[in-house]
């Protein structure tokens, strides 16, 4: 596996980013374009010790945006404020 830090680019926050990071605890982020769905999950699960339970990924414009949706004993509104998104 590859360092957590080289998969993940940076959070992606958009109005829809923050609605479903408060309806359906999901996070939004921008990562490498050749990274797979395990790698992201065992990059976010490293990185902010938490529990992933699903990622979907899909390939924009502006790179390859995947969509972690966390356990229901994480809080992603709680991971948004130690990220800076609020």
């Amino acid at each position: 596996m590859r360092d957590p830090f080289d998969i993940i680019i940076h959070p992606y926050v958009t109005e829809r980013a923050l609605s479903l990071m408060d309806r359906e605890n999901k996070l939004q982020f921008i990562v490498k374009r050749d990274a797979t769905k395990e790698e992201v999950k065992y990059s976010i699960e490293q990185i902010f010790k938490v529990k992933v339970d699903s990622v979907n990924t899909l390939i924009t414009k502006s790179g390859k945006r995947a969509i972690v949706k966390l356990s229901p004993e994480y809080s992603a509104e709680e991971i948004g404020m130690r990220i800076g998104v609020f």
